[in-house]
């Protein structure tokens, strides 16, 4: 129905910059919102930044002020520009959309396999 694909991520040193971008292709009528969340070993899955399609957007206390999503409504694309990183940033950093497919009237979320992030110290 919908494929997110994540591309970016890799590694980094502390203090570094790394930028994340999410591409949803399929059935997709209207998103609703795409976030970006993270999982670390051991840890829960976390919302690192969220955006809305008409461009509102909220972040995680941890990386407000450190990292910026965007988003391309046209291409149904979001990115996540992180600089500042720290060695506490490394995780999976996982794309997700909730999305209204063609057919149907429910909001269904979405998720992409998830790229790495490491950062070196």
């Amino acid at each position: 129905q919908v494929q997110l694909v994540e591309s970016g991520g890799g590694f980094a040193q502390a203090g570094g910059r790394l930028r994340l971008s999410c591409a949803a292709s399929g059935s997709i009528s209207r998103i609703n919102h795409m976030s970006w969340y993270r999982q670390a070993p051991g840890n829960q899955r976390e919302l690192v930044a969220k955006i809305f399609s008409y461009g509102n957007a909220d972040y995680a206390d941890s990386v407000r002020g450190r990292f910026t999503i965007s988003n391309d409504i046209d291409r149904n694309t979001v990115n996540l520009e992180m600089n500042s990183l720290k060695p506490e940033d490394t995780a999976v950093y996982y794309c997700h959309a909730v999305v209204l497919t063609y057919g149907t009237d429910v909001f269904t979320p979405f998720w992409g396999p998830g790229t790495q992030v490491t950062v070196s110290s």
